[in-house]
């Protein structure tokens, strides 16, 4: 069974309407293609076809992924969050020790990461080394360059 993905209930809604999509007008799109492509003579050496052919597969591989992740969605509603430890969806304000600068990191799942609007993934290196934390504790993450200290100054929702 795969890993469960912690959404919002906002999250779960975009990622069934992505799939509805994908899985109506996407596929026709796609058939189309082929169809045209399929016109155009010998299969053998039909470029657009191999190309079409590819994509519709691209195209299904993409329906697995997104219907794989929603059977493994668990929605977390705000009002269940525990705010004494930093879990799924709680903001955490943090310092860099080594810096001195202070931010805020919201940690959502893989699918809603942004790190212009201050979302980690949970899965990520800083997200790992926060998640269980509470606060006034030290946090010592490993990442791609290097290793970082983060004191935890705050948990809210």
């Amino acid at each position: 069974m795969a890993d469960l993905n912690y959404l919002t209930k906002e999250t779960l809604a975009q990622m069934r309407e992505e799939l509805n999509k994908l899985k109506s007008s996407g596929r026709a799109e796609i058939a189309g293609q082929i169809a045209e492509a399929r016109e155009k003579g010998d299969l053998k050496e039909n470029a657009e076809y191999d190309a079409a052919k590819e994509a519709q597969g691209h195209h299904e591989a993409k329906i697995a992924q997104l219907e794989a992740a929603i059977v493994s969605a668990r929605v977390i509603d705000a009002k269940d969050i525990d705010v004494s430890k930093v879990s799924v969806l709680s903001k955490v304000e943090v310092t860099n020790l080594g810096s001195k600068k202070t931010v805020v990191y919201q940690l959502v799942s893989e699918r809603e990461a942004d790190i212009k609007l201050g979302k980690i993934s949970v899965t990520s290196p800083i997200g790992k080394g926060l998640l269980g934390k509470q606060i006034g504790d030290v946090a010592e993450v490993t990442t791609p360059g290097g290793a970082l200290k983060f004191k935890i100054e705050s948990i809210s929702i």
